[in-house]
């Protein structure tokens, strides 16, 4: 039986994504405090978040980098902050609503912390400046692995064609990088990389 390439790719991210997952979350709270302050103060030097007024983050979730320092430097700056949701009607895509402190938040079938649906809140993605990403794993040439779902290959698919939409920073702890991924056609290679002590960007 002859096994193909993808295949082995796709088994090698499936295995890498289960060891960096566990990883992360082996993390002490302590840890985790520490290298979400350390974000924090990393992004807000970029020039890219200084010139920015429409930002997108997340809400942590299994183990990944806490953005919550950050999120909250960006309101004080007067800056407009936004979350992902996932979309009622378009299967694996995302909505991204505007996020602050009165926010009424429900849980998605993830398991994860999200923005009721109000489509009053809705930014347009073309609208937004910046989208901070999550990952899983991520090396040197900006390759990114996610949790498999491709949501946020889909959401940055006219920044990968065309470099139009916001501009992409993926977010990550120190111990979630990969000297190389094994990539598929499909990935989106981000522009930058920040986590609490470097920094990565294309060549």
């Amino acid at each position: 039986m002859t096994i193909s390439l993808s295949a082995i790719s796709q088994q090698l991210r499936s295995q890498l994504r289960q060891q960096i997952r566990h990883a992360r979350q082996q993390l002490s709270p302590q840890q985790q405090h520490h290298a979400a302050q350390q974000l924090s103060l990393r992004l807000q030097t970029l020039d890219r978040i200084q010139h920015s007024q429409h930002i997108a983050v997340y809400i942590a979730n299994d183990g990944e980098i806490d953005p919550q320092p950050f999120i909250e430097w960006l309101w004080q700056q007067g800056k407009s902050v936004y979350l992902p949701v996932l979309h009622p009607f378009t299967k694996g895509h995302l909505l991204f609503l505007h996020y602050d402190t009165d926010t009424p938040m429900i849980t998605n079938r993830y398991g994860i912390s999200e923005p009721k649906l109000d489509v009053r809140r809705v930014k347009p993605i073309a609208q937004l400046d910046v989208i901070c990403t999550p990952l899983v794993a991520f090396d040197g040439l900006g390759q990114r692995l996610g949790m498999g779902g491709g949501y946020y290959d889909r959401t940055l698919s006219q920044w990968h064609q065309h470099r139009r939409g916001p501009y992409p920073i993926g977010i990550g702890h120190d111990c979630q990088y990969i000297a190389q991924l094994p990539n598929q056609h499909w990935d989106v290679p981000l522009p930058l990389i920040i986590t609490p002590n470097y920094q990565f960007t294309e060549s």
